[in-house]
């Protein structure tokens, strides 16, 4: 009867074991196709393209900011080589003058350089009853003053100038309590 069984069987429900030379020849193929050398190749020159790109993009953001810093440094510098200028027509301003002509153009030219600075953006910052802020004051004198606050600015000696976040020169102020 297991004859029988035998012979009844067709070729398909034998099962074939596989030897393992066979498994072995199939997985070499699997990994020669799945390691193709142009495959390779143009994921490798794909990858370097990509690279190039992403730093040829760094590249022109790093220089379009080190463009506008170097504008900003440039216009500060120039500032600064005024602010003697500003301080001078300060002083005369502040000073007692008989002719009122005299005192007109000291104030036009005062004004025309407050216009210029503020066309370049520079901000003019240190007045009497600010609150004192290490970051943008400079305190030369303290006074105890009952009638002002705590960190008042009493008295301004010097304006102080800035160009965005960029400080060009510290307000030297008296600072109260």
């Amino acid at each position: 009867m297991s004859n029988e069984m035998e012979l009844n069987q067709t070729p398909a429900e034998e099962t074939v074991e596989e030897t393992p030379e066979v498994q072995e020849t199939e997985e070499t193929l699997e990994e020669v196709v799945a390691v193709n050398p142009w495959e390779e190749k143009y994921n490798a020159e794909h990858d370097a393209h990509l690279r190039l790109a992403a730093e040829y993009d760094n590249f022109r953001k790093r220089t379009a900011k080190e463009k506008d810093a170097s504008y900003t440094h440039g216009k500060s510098d120039a500032v600064a080589k005024l602010l003697p200028v500003y301080d001078n027509l300060e002083r005369a301003l502040n000073q007692a003058c008989e002719d009122a002509a005299f005192k007109k153009g000291v104030e036009m030219t005062m004004t025309e350089l407050v216009n210029i600075f503020t066309s370049l953006g520079v901000e003019i910052f240190g007045n009497v009853g600010d609150e004192f802020d290490p970051n943008f004051h400079n305190a030369v004198m303290h006074v105890d003053n009952e009638e002002l606050g705590e960190n008042v600015i009493s008295m301004v000696f010097q304006k102080g100038f800035k160009i965005g976040d960029k400080v060009v020169r510290f307000a030297m102020v008296q600072v109260a309590n």
